[in-house]
């Protein structure tokens, strides 16, 4: 089976008057149905690598395979276009339109991609909804939800597109400890459907809900193995 994602001695450098280095010969493969956490401390480079994989950002050395596609002769538009169709992003702040009702953020990713009428966009944005049990709250704004429903409602956003790939950045940061464990126990139902979920966390025991670890320290893979 194709890895869903790969990258190849990945490294990032900040080009500033004294360069900092981010990341350095990382290279890792992810499979359809899994559910991956990036640990580490402060600093070790874990954000950087997440939004590498996303291709919100573009590395310095080494390559990005999307579905098997090399990513570094892309344009902007391809990359974007390829963003929009292969990713799905959770954040540790939800990021919602705060003009936008809730049914609104969640079509905002489809609309980008202009795949559906507004109509197939409605419907899908409200069974997306209604799975993560936000259906009621669809005509409200993202200031009339709790922390943990706005979460769900990211959560909805990310899945617009139907993306193979989910990658969470410390998408339960801001949550207690009730609706933390809802999140990682969505992102875990989200692998068990047949997505690849990638998710940074410091929490030790929401970490223990995956399946593999990685862990980086000064930008390096020191442990890549089953979690445990």
């Amino acid at each position: 089976m194709m890895d869903v994602l790969r990258v190849e001695h990945l490294g990032r450098v900040l080009p500033l008057a004294v360069p900092v280095t981010l990341l350095t010969d990382v290279s890792l493969a992810f499979a359809p149905a899994s559910f991956t956490v990036v640990t580490g401390p402060s600093g070790s480079g874990k954000s950087s690598l997440l939004y590498l994989l996303g291709l919100l950002d573009v590395p310095t050395a080494g390559e990005v395979f999307v579905g098997g596609v090399a990513t570094s002769g892309l344009d902007d538009a391809a990359r974007t276009r390829l963003r929009l169709a292969s990713f799905g992003f959770v954040f540790q702040f939800h990021f919602l339109l705060p003009e936008f009702t809730v049914l609104d953020n969640v079509m905002l990713p489809m609309r980008q991609l202009g795949k559906l009428s507004r109509g197939q966009m409605r419907e899908r944005a409200m069974e997306l909804l209604a799975q993560l049990d936000m259906a009621d709250q669809a005509g409200k704004r993202p200031d009339g939800l709790s922390g943990g429903q706005r979460q769900r409602t990211a959560v909805a956003r990310a899945l617009a597109n139907d993306p193979p790939v989910v990658l969470a950045d410390e998408p339960t940061g801001a949550l207690d400890t009730k609706n933390a464990a809802a999140v990682f126990s969505i992102l875990g139902g989200l692998a068990r459907q047949g997505r690849t979920v990638i998710a940074v966390t410091h929490d030790e025991g929401l970490a223990q809900t995956a399946q593999r670890r990685v862990h980086l320290v000064d930008g390096r893979v020191v442990r890549d193995g089953p979690v445990g």
